[in-house]
């Protein structure tokens, strides 16, 4: 039997699908779980201490104790300043924070899709991100391009584009 490329086609996309399942299942999960970062779902509360410098201000202390937004004081007693996710002692300098954090293994399975370039899951991001393009290229070298098939395909395709580009700017 002579090896194709539509043969040599179908075989890589065969391999490197049962490769990528697992991949995609981890992935898929924490796409899922990405959704309700915004919320306290599967998150619980951890409280954590932090030195810093005294007589800091509210603006220095959202950007020492990283907080997204800021710190906005509610109130002041004595030397201690109390906000939304914590206190802060002035005179110590002692902050004490309440974070909400996923569990160990979701966390870290979060930081797939949050990797960057100093991220040692990088280089997968890449593998997998050409990896799904092989497989939207090599998905059309299934059928024959004169079949009903391999037309409906093309139509599936633009159809999943248009609704991807319809939901971009809704």
């Amino acid at each position: 039997m002579k090896m194709t490329t539509s043969l040599r086609m179908r075989i890589i996309h065969r391999y490197l699908g049962f490769f990528l399942a697992g991949i995609m299942a981890m992935y898929s999960i924490s796409g899922i779980i990405m959704i309700f970062r915004n919320t306290d779902f599967l998150k619980s509360e951890k409280i954590v201490e932090h030195q810093l410098k005294p007589n800091l201000k509210a603006t220095e202390l959202g950007g020492a104790l990283r907080i997204k937004g800021g710190v906005k004081p509610q109130k002041t007693e004595g030397d201690v300043v109390y906000f939304k996710q914590g206190q802060y002692n002035k005179v110590t300098g002692m902050a004490t924070v309440k974070k909400m954090e996923l569990p160990f293994i979701l966390d870290k399975m979060e930081h797939l899709h949050k990797a960057t370039t100093n991220s040692p899951v990088y280089f997968l991001n890449i593998f997998f991100g050409l990896s799904l393009l092989f497989f939207v290229i090599s998905s059309f070298w299934m059928f024959l391009p004169k079949t009903s098939v391999f037309k409906k395909g093309l139509y599936f395709s633009l159809a999943g584009m248009v609704l991807t580009i319809i939901l971009l700017f809704v």
